[in-house]
C-alpha cells in the first residue's frame, strides 16, 4: 500500500518527512548512494513546485508583466514562506490564476522560522 502526501499538506518535520520519503524511493529505484543526490537533483529541477507546494503563507504582490503576456495568461508576483529540507524559505514566485507557478524570481533561506517571517512581512 502507497501513501501519499502532498508537501503542501506537511509542515515542519513533516515536510522533512516528506523529503526523506523522496530519498527512500529513490534509493530503493537507483541504489542506497544516489537517492540523496538525485532528490537534491529534483528539487533543483522543481524548485518552483516544491517551494509553492511548501509554503505556509503567500502574499499577493502585484500583477507580473512578463513574457506570457502574448499568450492571454494573467500572471501575478506571490511572495510565499515556508520550509523544505530543513530550512526557511521566501520567495517570490510567478503565478497564474489556477494558483499554478509559472517561475521563481529569487528565494531567500534562512535557519530559523523567526527570520523567514521577518523577510516574509518586511515590505
Amino acid at each position: 500500500m502507497a501513501m501519499v502526501q502532498p508537501v503542501s499538506a506537511a509542515s515542519g518535520a513533516a515536510q522533512d518527512r516528506v523529503l526523506a520519503a523522496l530519498v527512500a524511493g529513490l534509493e530503493r529505484e537507483f541504489g542506497r548512494y544516489a537517492g540523496e543526490a538525485l532528490a537534491h537533483r529534483f528539487l533543483d529541477a522543481e524548485e518552483a513546485e516544491f517551494l509553492w507546494e511548501a509554503r505556509d503563507q503567500d502574499r499577493w504582490l502585484g500583477s507580473y508583466e512578463g513574457t506570457d503576456s502574448e499568450t492571454g495568461v494573467e500572471l501575478d508576483r506571490v511572495r510565499i514562506v515556508g520550509r523544505v529540507a530543513g530550512r526557511w524559505y521566501v520567495a517570490v514566485m510567478i503565478v497564474d490564476g489556477d494558483g499554478q507557478p509559472h517561475g521563481l524570481l529569487g528565494k531567500r533561506s534562512f535557519g530559523h522560522r523567526r527570520g523567514a517571517m521577518a523577510a516574509f512581512v518586511d515590505v
